[in-house]
């Protein structure tokens, strides 16, 4: 099993996810931090650079969608909720009214309790989160595993370090929390595959206390093979490093294959309801696990299947099931038509990630785009690059478009434009993109129609991709580890 899911991850575990089949469940959810996550990417070329695309937003209102998932835990119609849960949510909506908060602690209530119903009696859940709502969050696990025969069993505190402002006028927030629920007191804990190290002093104490001590040999093996880590975790964020992917929360693997050694086995199923870059199924996947991510935004899904192709070849992608993807054209019109605004842009990033590989950055400026959806970048020579500007339409379209999407072509100073249509474009289309002529491609000895005219029904029956290869690769490969000596030295070293 190697699902990857596109849509919301309520509606998902609810229609995909069966009860009591999955063996260890890791989110790192937004923690309503009311800011605006993007992803760095690096521009190849004479002039290098950096672009950001926005990647999700954390902030949170009272709307619609957050008063019916309150009333659904109030009505509680099923039974699905504790009637602790029930109280819980309901006091907090006398202290902290209907706003920002509220919304979030809804939001996580309903996927909380979901992921507590496909969790097998021997699972394991660990929240990942910070101080702006770990003690919110923790009232809500209590009331959805303890009061059912859970059990409570660790706050782990991921330490790291980094640079703070030189102005500040308090202690620098270095560490996020990560709680650890059992659904019962029957679990998995392999203490012998995270055991680390004993500290140099350490060691020699105990080789000076074996003198005349007594202790068996097996205890000598015991401790010789290193200590059960501590509840703090300093594990390192390798800015920049290899793992490094530009996604703005992304988490070192360190992290998640302790976490994931823990609590599982080869072959047991591993969830992650939110998994952003895909460094929970990636891991899962090198210690050869079942996974299922999930994740809302198609820039993500778009970033796990780029990510899991470079560090496990391209095979892997005829393995994973997916599903949210539009793989025809009503699919595709449902998409661009979602309402919700978490999904505004959902089409657009779907057509062109989907049209170039996974390699183009999305513009996600709400009406200030000037008519550029996205951007690429390809080779020109050794040391130089070009870009390409891409345009997606789900109404009618008209030779205007054409028109002014050249024109926007040429204030960004592209050479080349794709645009994206759902409808089928007009012979008077054609005439104004073939108009505007072609471009010579030096380095490939090929001739381009500098606007190319692409229909979603080429990109989804014909399986139509841009054909020109591109220098800056938006996800940006991770190394594929060639022997399990590499592997064991990533898990194992410091970054």
């Amino acid at each position: 099993m190697k699902s990857l899911y596109y849509g919301d991850n309520l509606d998902i575990m609810r229609k995909h996810i069966g009860n009591e089949t999955v063996d260890l469940c890791y989110i790192d959810p937004p923690f309503n931090s009311n800011r605006n996550y993007n992803q760095i990417y690096d521009i190849a070329g004479k002039e290098k650079a950096q672009a950001q695309a926005q990647a999700f937003i954390d902030t949170w209102t009272w709307n619609k969608r957050a008063e019916d998932s309150f009333r659904e835990i109030l009505s509680n119609e099923n039974g699905g909720f504790t009637p602790q849960t029930v109280d819980l949510i309901k006091g907090l909506h006398s202290v902290l009214k209907k706003g920002d908060l509220l919304a979030y602690l809804v939001s996580m209530t309903l996927r909380i309790n979901e992921i507590y119903r496909v969790l097998k009696p021997t699972g394991s859940f660990y929240l990942h989160c910070d101080p702006t709502g770990s003690h919110y969050l923790k009232l809500v696990l209590d009331t959805i595993f303890v009061t059912r025969g859970g059990t409570y069993r660790n706050e782990i505190v991921w330490c790291y370090t980094g640079p703070g402002s030189p102005g500040m006028r308090q202690f620098m927030r270095k560490h996020d929390t990560i709680f650890w629920y059992t659904k019962s007191k029957a679990w998995q804990f392999n203490r012998d595959d995270v055991r680390v190290e004993h500290n140099p002093k350490t060691k020699e104490n105990y080789k000076e206390g074996l003198v005349g001590s007594g202790f068996v040999e097996a205890e000598h093996k015991i401790h010789q093979s290193g200590k059960v880590p501590e509840d703090w975790w300093e594990i390192a964020i390798a800015a920049r490093g290899k793992e490094y992917l530009g996604y703005p929360t992304q988490k070192p693997k360190k992290l998640l294959d302790r976490i994931i050694r823990a609590g599982s086995q080869e072959g047991d199923v591993i969830l992650d309801a939110y998994c952003g870059c895909g460094t929970t199924v990636a891991v899962a996947e090198r210690l050869k696990r079942k996974w299922i991510g999930i994740d809302i935004t198609y820039q993500s899904i778009s970033l796990v299947l780029r990510r899991l192709q470079d560090e496990f070849g391209f095979e892997i992608l005829e393995s994973i099931m997916l599903d949210g993807i539009p793989k025809d054209i009503e699919s595709a019109k449902a998409l661009s038509k979602k309402k919700d605004d978490r999904l505004r842009k959902e089409f657009e990033k779907w057509a062109i990630l989907t049209y170039t590989n996974n390699r183009a950055i999305i513009n996600d400026k709400k009406g200030a785009d000037q008519g550029i959806d996205g951007v690429a970048y390809y080779m020109t020579g050794v040391d130089e690059n070009a870009k390409a500007v891409f345009q997606v339409k789900s109404g009618h379209v008209s030779r205007k478009d054409i028109a002014q999407f050249n024109s926007d072509r040429q204030r960004e100073g592209a050479e080349l434009g794709f645009f994206i249509t759902l409808q089928p474009p007009t012979k008077p289309m054609r005439l104004e993109s073939n108009s505007v002529g072609m471009y010579k491609h030096q380095l490939m000895g090929r001739s381009y129609a500098r606007i190319q005219i692409v229909t979603i029904t080429e990109i989804i029956d014909e399986n139509k991709r841009m054909d020109i290869p591109l220098s800056f690769e938006v996800l940006k490969k991770a190394k594929r580890l060639a022997s399990d000596i590499e592997q064991q030295s990533l898990f194992t070293d410091d970054e």
